[in-house]
């Protein structure tokens, strides 16, 4: 620290607004921006990492499924550019969004919200059919259940002892 010529230390340096010009002060660890934008800098930076090596492998031919990507330039503060990644399976072939209906039960069509009960069948059901013997399930339970027992219990074998 500096001493002035009264003997008292000098005061620390004064505070530096963020380099975005939000309004807050930012320091030195963090680039002379504030703790939100050095935290939205941090996570472009992590995006772009992703779909660079997203990229790569799609260019590459390892992706098995097609995925749609769609880089943005433009109005971005920091250098990183905007990435969007649309699914092919939520758009149709008039790049119209798909709605969902409302989740009803399989079994009366009762419309069930967030409350529907999810069936081993892969059916949902309301609160009435979601028992297996309520809406006819055609998931084997009896199999499943010797399934689950053989593979927790396997079979042990003791051994083989010389007669006397």
């Amino acid at each position: 620290m500096e001493q002035n010529e009264m003997g008292c230390q000098a005061p620390p340096e004064s505070p530096v607004l963020c380099a975005n010009n939000c309004g807050f002060f930012g320091s030195a660890a963090t680039m002379n921006l504030c703790s939100k934008c050095h935290k939205d800098l941090m996570l472009k930076q992590e995006h772009a990492k992703l779909a660079a090596s997203s990229i790569g492998t799609i260019v590459n031919g390892s992706s098995s499924s097609p995925i749609a990507l769609h880089v943005r330039a433009g109005s971005s503060k920091s250098p990183v550019s905007a990435i969007k990644v649309s699914c092919p399976s939520l758009v149709n072939e008039n790049n119209e969004k798909i709605k969902e209906g409302p989740n009803r039960c399989t079994a009366c069509r009762k419309r069930v919200g967030l409350t529907g009960f999810n069936c081993r069948c892969g059916n949902l059901f309301c609160a009435v059919h979601r028992y297996s013997d309520r809406h006819d399930c055609p998931f084997d339970y009896c199999s499943a259940g010797r399934d689950a027992i053989a593979k927790a219990n396997p079979l042990v074998k003791g051994e083989k002892l010389d007669k006397i």
